[in-house]
Parts: C-alpha cells; sequence; structure tokens
C-alpha cells in the first residue's frame, strides 16, 4: 500500500474546513485523486473544487469520457465535489467535465491537483501513485547544515530540457540525466542544482514558467518517480535539490485553472488585477482563502512528497506591487490607496511560516528585483519571511561595468564598491542566471569586450569577483563552460566546442578551483550574510581601475585577501595595505597558465614590509596580473620571498 493510500481515504465536508479557511497545508491529501479502498472495494477517490459548478462529471479512458456515467456530488457548502470509483486504480486517465451554474457553460477541465498529466500538447490527468523507496536519510538528516546562512551555497541553475541530449537529439530524461549531472556538478564544486520549473506546463517554450499542474512533474522527462530517483541520487551525492517554483500567475489554456467552474476562481475577475501585462497570463486571487491553500499546499507538496531542499520563488516583485508593468488607469489601489499588493504581501509571509515551519531545514529563496524591505528577514519581525533574496543590483550593475570596454570602466567604477552599502540589509545570493543570456544578451562570455583572449580573461575575473563578494553564488548552465552564444531552451550545451577548446577549458577549471576555495576557506563563506566578514582594502582606485578587500572568517583568525585588475595593464609593485601582519600565499590567480590566462602573478608567498598603507601600518607588494584577479592567504607570521611574478619566470 502506498503513502498516498495511507494519508486520507476519505473527504468529507468538515475536512475542508482549514481549506476553506486558507490554511491548509496539505490539500493534496484531500483533493485530487487518490487510489484507496472504500467499502472493501479498491478504487480511486475524486475530489475537486468547483464551487460555482451546477454539474461536475468525471470523465475518463475507463468510461469512454462519458460524461453521463460518473457524476460527483458536493459536499455541502465546502465548493467540492467527490466521487469513489471502484475498480480503476493507476495510470488511468480522467478530466472533470464542468456545468457552470454561471452562464450554463460546459468546460473539461484537467484536474488542478493531478499528481501526473499526459505529455502535451495532450492534456488529460493522470491517476498516480506517489509511492517510492527513499534512500536519502543521510543527506536528510544534514541538509540544515548545508543550507544555513554561514555555509557555502553556490548553486548551479538548470533546464533539464536542454542541459544536454541523448544521442538521438532529444532530452535526457531525469533518470538518463543523472549520472552526467552528478558528474558534472561534483566537479565543478557546486553544493546545490535549481531545476527551471519541472511542474507541468503546456508550453515548452515558457521554460516551465507557465504552470498549469502545481502538484505535477512534467512528463516530458519522464514519471513523478523518475523525478524522485533523480533527486534521491542527487541527495546521494551530497547535492542539494531547490526547485523554481512560480506562484506569481498562470496561463490561460483551456484545460487549466482560468475561468474553472465558469467563474474567475483562482484569478481576480477585473483584469486589473487578474491579467498579467508581461507574460499575457492570469494572476491569482492572494486574497481568496481557498487559493492560498492551493498555493501553500503546492509548495509543501514539493518539500514533501520529492524531498526538495529549497524553493526559489519566481517574480515575486510581480505580485509584490499592484502597478507592476501597468500604466496608469490599468491598475487598482490597495485598501490604502497604495500600490502594495497587501494580499500577496499577507501570502507571502503566510508561505514561509508554513514552510519553515513544516520544514525548518529548507531554505526559501525570493528574486525580488526591487528594495522592497526585509525580503529575508522574519515575519515576526515584519519582514516578508524568506531565508535569501536574490540580489539583482548586484547582477545589474556587475555586467554594466564588466560589459564595458576597459578604457571606460574607470568611470564607472563607483559602480562596484555601491553594493556594500546594502550588501548585508538581506541575506543575498549572487545570480548569474538564465535570465542574463537570453533575448539576445547574449552569453557572459559574449557580453565581454576585447579580443578572444580578453572575454575569456574577464569572464574569469568576472566569476572570481562574485566569488569573492559576501553572498551565496547562483551560476547558470553554460557559464562554466564559456559559453559563446546565448542559451537556446531547443538545443543542449555546446558541449563539443566547450571540449575542443583549451582556453575554454580553463573557465570550466576555475570555476572547480573557486568551488573548492568556497567551500574550504570559512572566510569566504561564514560571514557571507554578516557585514563582520567583509573590509575594504581600497575601493577608490578608479585611475587604475582596481578593487581591494578583505574576507574575514567569524573567528577573524583566517583572512583572505582578494585583488581585482579590471584593466588589461599588468601591475607590477602594486601595494595595498596588509590586514595582518606576516607571510601571505596566492592560492588562486585568475591569469594563471593552467585557466589559459598569460602568467603574471606572485609566486610562492609574499612577507609584509613596514610601509603603512590604507589606514595599515604594513603592506604587500603585489603583481596583478592583466584583468585578472588574485586571492591571498594569510599563513601566519613567517617569511616569504615576497618577490612578484612575470610570465616568463616559471612557476
Amino acid at each position: 500500500m502506498s503513502d498516498m493510500t495511507d494519508r486520507a481515504e476519505y473527504v468529507e465536508e468538515g475536512d475542508l474546513y482549514f481549506f476553506s479557511e486558507g490554511t491548509d497545508r496539505r490539500l493534496y491529501d484531500k483533493l485530487g485523486a487518490h487510489p484507496c479502498e472504500q467499502d472493501g472495494k479498491r478504487g480511486v477517490r475524486f475530489a475537486v473544487w468547483a464551487p460555482n459548478a451546477r454539474a461536475v462529471a468525471l470523465i475518463g479512458d475507463f468510461n469512454g469520457w462519458n460524461g453521463a456515467a460518473h457524476p460527483l456530488r458536493c459536499l455541502g457548502n465546502s465548493g467540492v465535489w467527490t466521487l469513489f470509483v471502484p475498480g480503476i486504480g493507476h495510470g488511468c486517465l480522467y478530466k472533470y467535465r464542468i456545468e457552470s451554474a454561471a452562464d450554463g457553460s460546459t468546460t473539461e477541465k484537467a484536474d488542478p491537483l493531478a499528481f501526473f498529466a499526459e505529455q502535451a500538447p495532450r492534456t488529460a490527468s493522470i491517476v498516480w501513485d506517489l509511492g517510492y523507496r527513499w534512500n536519502d536519510a543521510e543527506w536528510m538528516g544534514k541538509r540544515g547544515g548545508r543550507s544555513s546562512r554561514d555555509a557555502p551555497i553556490s548553486i548551479y541553475e538548470l533546464h533539464l530540457g536542454s542541459w544536454r541530449h541523448a544521442s538521438d537529439g532529444w532530452s535526457l530524461s531525469y533518470r538518463d540525466v543523472a549520472d552526467p549531472l552528478i558528474d558534472h556538478v561534483r566537479r565543478h564544486g557546486f553544493t546545490h542544482v535549481e531545476l527551471m520549473p519541472i511542474m507541468e506546463h503546456p508550453f515548452y517554450g515558457s521554460w516551465g514558467y507557465q504552470v498549469c499542474g502545481y502538484f505535477a512533474a512534467t512528463s516530458r522527462f519522464g514519471t513523478p518517480q523518475d523525478l524522485m530517483y533523480l533527486i534521491d541520487r542527487l541527495h546521494g551525492a551530497d547535492i542539494g535539490v531547490i526547485l523554481d517554483w512560480v506562484p506569481s500567475h498562470f496561463p490561460s489554456d483551456a484545460h487549466g485553472l482560468g475561468h474553472f467552474d465558469g467563474t474567475c476562481l483562482y484569478e481576480h475577475q477585473d483584469p486589473r488585477l487578474g491579467f498579467h501585462p508581461d507574460w499575457k497570463s492570469l494572476v491569482f486571487n492572494y486574497g481568496r482563502r481557498e487559493v492560498r491553500s492551493f498555493l501553500i499546499s503546492s509548495a509543501i507538496f514539493w518539500l514533501d512528497h520529492y524531498h526538495a531542499d529549497g524553493l526559489r520563488v519566481d517574480a515575486v516583485a510581480s505580485m509584490l506591487y499592484l502597478d507592476y508593468s501597468r500604466k496608469e488607469g490599468e491598475w487598482i489601489p490597495n485598501r490604502e490607496g497604495g500600490r502594495e499588493n497587501l494580499e500577496a504581501v499577507s501570502f507571502l509571509r503566510a508561505l514561509n511560516e508554513g514552510v519553515y515551519r513544516d520544514f525548518p531545514d529548507v531554505q526559501t529563496y525570493a528574486e525580488e528585483s526591487t528594495a522592497w524591505p526585509m525580503v529575508s528577514r522574519p515575519t515576526s519581525s515584519g519582514g516578508l519571511g524568506f531565508g535569501f533574496k536574490w540580489d539583482m543590483g548586484w547582477m545589474h550593475d556587475t555586467l554594466t561595468f564588466v560589459s564595458q570596454d576597459p578604457v571606460y570602466r574607470r568611470f564607472k567604477h563607483a559602480s562596484l564598491p555601491f553594493r556594500m552599502v546594502y550588501a548585508f540589509n538581506e541575506n543575498f545570493v549572487l545570480p548569474l542566471s538564465h535570465d542574463e543570456v537570453v533575448h539576445g544578451k547574449g552569453a557572459l562570455a559574449a557580453k565581454m569586450p576585447g579580443d578572444a583572449w580578453q572575454r575569456l580573461a574577464n569572464l574569469r575575473l568576472l566569476l572570481a569577483y562574485m566569488w569573492a563578494m559576501p553572498g551565496k553564488k547562483l551560476l547558470f548552465m553554460g557559464a562554466e563552460l564559456a559559453q559563446p552564444y546565448e542559451w537556446n531552451h531547443d538545443a543542449e550545451l555546446d558541449w563539443r566546442g566547450f571540449e575542443a577548446s583549451a582556453a575554454r577549458r580553463g573557465v570550466s577549471r576555475l570555476v572547480c578551483d573557486l568551488n573548492g576555495l568556497y567551500k574550504a576557506m570559512p572566510a569566504l563563506h561564514e560571514c557571507d550574510c554578516e557585514p563582520r566578514g567583509f573590509e575594504w582594502i581600497d575601493a577608490a582606485d578608479a585611475q587604475t581601475t582596481t578593487l581591494s578587500f578583505v574576507r574575514w572568517d567569524r573567528a577573524w583568525s583566517a583572512p583572505i585577501v582578494a585583488v581585482f585588475n579590471f584593466t588589461p595593464v599588468p601591475r607590477s609593485g602594486y601595494r595595498i595595505g596588509a590586514p595582518m601582519q606576516g607571510s601571505w600565499s596566492e592560492i588562486l590567480n585568475t591569469d594563471a597558465d593552467v585557466y589559459g590566462g598569460s602568467g603574471w602573478g606572485n609566486y610562492g608567498s609574499l612577507t609584509t614590509t613596514d610601509v603603512a598603507m590604507h589606514g595599515r601600518p604594513f603592506s604587500l607588494d603585489l603583481v596583478l596580473p592583466p584583468l585578472g584577479a588574485v586571492f591571498m592567504r594569510w599563513n601566519g607570521n613567517g617569511s616569504g620571498n615576497g618577490e612578484g611574478h612575470d610570465p616568463d619566470t616559471p612557476r
């Protein structure tokens, strides 16, 4: 007997009190299709919310899609219709035929709480037993420590359909992708993968962001158990899994949630509230209590049944503002006359409270692009309650800066240190995501100025800068391969070009080493979200377009100094104030030969001299590589040779 059968076999009106109150976090145990036993007979119990329906019938392959064969009964005033059908089970196809009391129209709808669905363009729901024998107890017992604010979190974002294709040109399945993905992620040192939405969606070109099935893993890549297998295997390899989740909008496809029972049930009726102009989609009515139960239950479902370690919540800004992407007259102010969506704010707080109450060892990540305060602060303090927030400001300022010709970078130098004005107002993730390499924006490598060598040098410099800055890391697939063209969801990554290019393989090796240092050096991750872990050495040297700062561990005993040269000019005798006296070793240099660089840098270890600099009584005399970064680790009070290194001297 499956775990789903054990949970609930009957639904009565009293079972739906919390659903109608808006506080049910496990609606999937009550609504949907559940194989079970009733009155000694095996079958399936169906339940669907359609409060404005005159009649609801079950149609499927088991009754010839006959709308008269299996009428459902309504449970009192709950708006939920239910039926037990004996003799059917796992794998049956079904829909609901709904006659609206509002206008008498009849529509055929997929089950909003179906666990599986036909592959698009077919639209029927499938009765599915979610039983699976998990083997990730060890991971589940320790995952809280792997996703805490003081842990190294380095996220590899990927789109399953276009990461890698099989020999026949089709996308790899959930099961087939497991081995190569694990090998790739472990080799590069990422701690987590983030899967772009794998909830069922009718249009592949939406990348999963137009969700119809909020409880169904997309059938494009296999069955629910196949996805569980992939997550189970990733956990077995000590890799966490974050799922992209989209409560901000949904498509208007006829079989979906829109106009579900002949009325605007899940969405607002007024298009100024219920229609999203950017995506031509429908907006959830967050003020409706049953809708809140539906969405919060969806979030809990993926943590519960699929052992997800976190949820990245898409397009939070579009939820928070009533005037988001709308002109004057196209939106309705809130009850206080403002532009804030108070119902969405309340929903997001309830969402995070529910998630952390039931799963305190996971994290939620907000993609929020504005200055809304306290996104990643507790709801008890007035925050939205997310664990982390994407730092879109850092992403925008940094990419704008590095995409300029180095000749002009000194005029925009102040845009880089500006980030530290707000860097600890939230628990930030630094994202270089899929959104930055589509729609004509070009690949990361293609954004960089200069010739072929300089573009990759700039890319290595950007990656080192990202890994050195406070904040967790997120990199979209392909950047670690130095892919030269922007992402195409219909094609796999350029694996052949990568294997044929030593320079591109050098970027890959740098990502491996950056992640290795990030995990090994407490100074680079322990205080990602605390101001005590960061200190400028020199943020104002616009003339040479260099930056230098210190990352501290919590005990202030093992600092890392990071220095960046954003020009193609190598700089010998570049002196910076040192935070600690004694010996320092160069532990990473993006211009090293192994990364495809020219070999400028600091050979062995350096020793501070008693020359005051940057407000410190001692300093280091460095060689800065062109378009390069160096990381220096304090060794203690030993001595070093203090000599710089030029490309003509063997390493």
